[in-house]
């Protein structure tokens, strides 16, 4: 009975084929054919051994496959003088050979004792070849008694199929990332005129109001009210006094002065029938001497330096009403024609009231933009071509876009950037790479790391895309799904299923099979948008047969050939559904 045994293990449905033969053959006959597999192990040295393989098929994962292998000698299984050197087959690729001895052999290899028998666990990693994937497991070697070869090589047997590719179905979908525009539709402007004032007074020039600057003004607003993109959102009248004389006077004049000028604004606006000029929107501020006014009008003068240090420091006390500020304001005076300077040029600018218009403008429309891009592109500011090129799917027009960016804008690293990821999308992989490059010379950035990843990872170096990722952190997560493809790829499945995040997504799904989750793989595809497709329903099946739900596993399998016949030859040989090779549901959907 052992050597029955012996054959259960080692040839494949030798129970089909026996029970097969007993109907055809005499008892005589069945004791041949035990003898001839007896004698293919040279039984007089090696008897009843048994192969256990796990897992059974074999499996690919981070592009090798690892073979483990439990040999079992049974009790008086090898004789003490025996040696055997066994060496697996992939396929065609021989893995490493081990020696396996009985007990009164000296040797390098493992000795099992005769008498109890023992167990020998063999273990390789081998880089997975594509002939792998409907290739068996089997055992060969030689066989020797003592240092002399018993019976030779004996024959090749099969211990298990080979080989589940499953993660190979992962989509190299790295992602791109493109920078965002700084395009604002409405954005806060302002407009000014100045309304100046004689010495010491705060009543307005009768010539004032027909100065250039607020002519100009008066059109401005004239304008401003038929054009609906222009809302006023205030006007600030802000006061101010030179900085000679009393402080206190100084600031009650700069507040007279700004009331003067809400009054003309106000009566401006009546009688232009400025309707966006209500009372509401004209603030007043009194600022009291322009201190700071003085400064820069200093600095751009040729005043030396010991001089404008006196003036500063006298202007600064001149003030105060006592005593003290007298004296600073005659020290002033004193520096004859500096002062003099002073008074005729500088004093007089500072004599006024700044009127500040904040109006938030509303840019152009996105059909303005798309028909200002084709008929004067070179119009658009960098903002504005970026925030284009955002609103058509058009790949084509998108790049033409962006070079239209590169050839105005080249500087700015956002748009070698963004015309890079659209070359990624054209599969233009060289080219893309270049602009990625571009983008991350003139400033470094995440981003352009991110998709220098991408370029990476989709040519096949992992590695580099690995450390191009490890330095696009923060740039988006885009960044942890292009991780989750190489996890896949390196067999690290759990890290997979975090990284691709809590969207539904096909590698999600495939990530969630390969790490022992096939009810959640399913759920996953049903709520993605690979519900419907063929890979979709193909992994579904799998997911299926891992479950052993076999008319789950016809049912996918039907719809997905129905998407893609290409399947059909797949999924006959894959050994994902090995176990329902003889089932009738599943051969009668792949025959």
């Amino acid at each position: 009975m052992g050597k029955i045994k012996l054959l259960l293990n080692i040839v494949p449905n030798f129970e089909k084929l026996l029970l097969k033969h007993m109907k055809k053959t005499s008892l005589k006959g069945l004791i041949f054919v035990l003898s001839a597999g007896s004698l293919m192990t040279s039984c007089d040295l090696l008897k009843d051994v048994k192969y256990t393989v796990a897992p059974n098929p074999l499996e690919m994962h981070g592009d090798s496959v690892k073979v483990s292998v439990t040999v079992t000698f049974p009790e008086k299984g090898i004789k003490k003088k025996a040696k055997v050197e066994v060496t697996p087959m992939l396929g065609s690729t021989a893995l490493k050979t081990v020696t396996i001895t009985g007990e009164k052999v000296e040797s390098n290899g493992t000795q099992i004792p005769y008498k109890a028998g023992g167990t020998y666990t063999y273990n390789d990693v081998v880089a997975y070849k594509s002939d792998f994937e409907n290739a068996d497991l089997k055992v060969t070697g030689k066989v020797f008694k003592g240092d002399k070869e018993k019976d030779g090589q004996f024959e090749e047997t099969k211990i298990a199929d080979a080989t589940i590719v499953t993660p190979f179905w992962v989509n190299k979908d790295f992602k791109v990332i493109y920078h965002k525009d700084d395009f604002k539709r409405v954005t806060p402007q302002s407009t000014s005129a100045m309304i100046n004032f004689d010495k010491g007074k705060s009543d307005l020039r009768p010539t004032e109001m027909k100065d250039k600057d607020m002519v100009d003004y008066k059109n401005w607003l004239v304008g401003a009210q038929s054009n609906p993109k222009i809302a006023i959102t205030g006007i600030s009248l802000n006061g101010w006094a030179s900085p000679e004389g009393e402080d206190a006077f100084n600031m009650n004049l700069s507040n007279e002065r700004a009331l003067t000028a809400e009054k003309a604004i106000n009566e401006m606006a009546k009688s232009l029938k400025l309707e966006k000029l209500t009372p509401n929107v004209v603030k007043t501020y009194g600022n009291g001497p322009d201190n700071k006014g003085l400064k820069d009008y200093l600095k751009s003068s040729t005043i030396g330096a010991a001089d404008q240090d006196v003036i500063i420091r006298m202007m600064a006390i001149s003030g105060k009403s006592d005593t003290t500020g007298a004296t600073a304001r005659k020290t002033l005076a004193n520096l004859g024609k500096i002062y003099q300077d002073l008074e005729n040029i500088c004093f007089p600018q500072l004599r006024r009231v700044e009127v500040k218009t904040n109006y938030d403008l509303t840019g152009y429309s996105d059909d303005e933009l798309k028909s200002i891009s084709k008929a004067t592109p070179d119009t658009l500011d960098v903002e504005e071509l970026l925030f284009t090129a955002t609103l058509t799917t058009d790949l084509n027009e998108k790049l033409r876009l962006y070079n239209i960016g590169i050839k105005n804008f080249a500087k700015d690293y956002r748009v070698h950037n963004n015309a890079g990821a659209t070359l990624y999308s054209l599969n233009k992989m060289t080219e893309a790479k270049a602009a990625f490059e571009k983008s991350n010379s003139i400033k470094e950035n995440t981003i352009a790391k991110n998709n220098l990843a991408a370029i990476a990872g989709a040519s096949g170096d992992r590695k580099k895309s690995r450390e191009l990722l490890a330095q696009a952190k923060g740039a988006g997560e885009e960044v942890t799904y292009n991780n989750g493809i190489l996890d896949v790829q390196d067999g690290k499945y759990s890290s997979a299923v975090t990284n691709f995040g809590k969207g539904s997504s096909f590698n999600l799904a495939l990530a969630q099979l390969l790490n022992g989750k096939p009810a959640d793989c399913i759920s996953t595809v049903d709520s993605s948008v690979d519900k419907e497709s063929a890979q979709g329903y193909y992994l579904k099946a799998v997911a299926s047969a891992r479950l052993d739900k076999v008319d789950a596993v016809a049912s996918n399998l039907k719809n997905a050939f129905a998407k893609d016949a290409s399947l059909k030859n797949k999924a006959a040989n894959d050994r994902e559904f090995l176990k329902y090779k003889d089932n009738a549901t599943f051969t009668n959907v792949v025959k």
